[in-house]
């Protein structure tokens, strides 16, 4: 029999940036992508968790780049939405390397590379164990992958949002660790608590649709190896916002 994952169905929110290769000007880390993709098929398979993932494109292209370059914000957010959709192709490769079934939908429709974005599609690739990615964002702009995480999370009814970090910083901090050496990590907080002290955890947009669907959320560190079945394994890990 399986061990007890922590929620039975996830959606796991990683950035683009986590893809992006330390070791060279490679938009992409192959390497880095393989394991995440080993570590969720085997937490798929041992867990028996079901698992969807939002990808963000941060690593190709960033909305708020071109927006800062005089570039128009619609037109900006939708080029960072097709690059979710190259992240997450490579994603579904490197899962399907792994033996795991997966299905790339996106919500913005090309046919040739992903299937639409339905909810009931992706709920039923769920129920047959295949790993659902979604990818270009929820298809409009003005919104982050993070409010697209809890939007998709509440649709496909999940239980939880794991919350990647890719800076080194392993959970909620009272302040920046980076900056303030004498911060300290919550292992547990409330949503009212992220926004009365304007903790930077995700926007507030995707806090408010958490806290509205009682979606509780794990903040930990994707970079560590053996991180993400840590964390889908109900580990002590990360900070649980709820």
């Amino acid at each position: 029999m399986p061990a007890k994952p922590r929620w039975p169905r996830v959606v796991l929110k990683v950035s683009g940036e986590a893809l992006a290769s330390t070791a060279s000007d490679e938009t992409m880390d192959a390497g880095v992508v393989d394991r995440m993709a080993g570590e969720i098929a085997d937490s798929r398979n041992r867990l028996g968790v079901e698992i969807a993932v939002v990808v963000g494109g941060g690593n190709i292209w960033r909305g708020l780049t071109g927006a800062n370059a005089n570039l128009d914000r619609a037109t900006s957010d939708y080029m960072g939405m097709l690059a979710t959709v190259i992240n997450a192709l490579a994603l579904q490769a490197a899962l399907e390397g792994h033996g795991q079934p997966t299905r790339t939908l996106s919500a913005i429709q090309m046919a040739e590379v992903a299937e639409p974005y339905i909810r009931r599609r992706a709920m039923r690739h769920l129920e047959k164990g295949r790993v659902v990615i979604f990818a270009a964002g929820n298809g409009n702009p003005f919104f982050t992958t993070d409010t697209t995480a809890a939007l998709r999370a509440a649709e496909i009814e999940a239980q939880g949002i794991l919350k990647g970090t890719h800076s080194g910083v392993d959970g909620v901090y009272s302040a920046d660790p980076k900056l303030d050496p004498t911060a300290t990590r919550y292992e547990e907080i409330g949503f009212m608590d992220v926004f009365n002290r304007n903790l930077q955890v995700m926007d507030m947009t995707a806090i408010t649709l958490c806290r509205d669907n009682k979606l509780p959320i794990l903040v930990f560190d994707v970079m560590t190896e053996g991180n993400i079945p840590r964390a889908l394994g109900g580990e002590p890990i990360g900070t649980l916002i709820q």
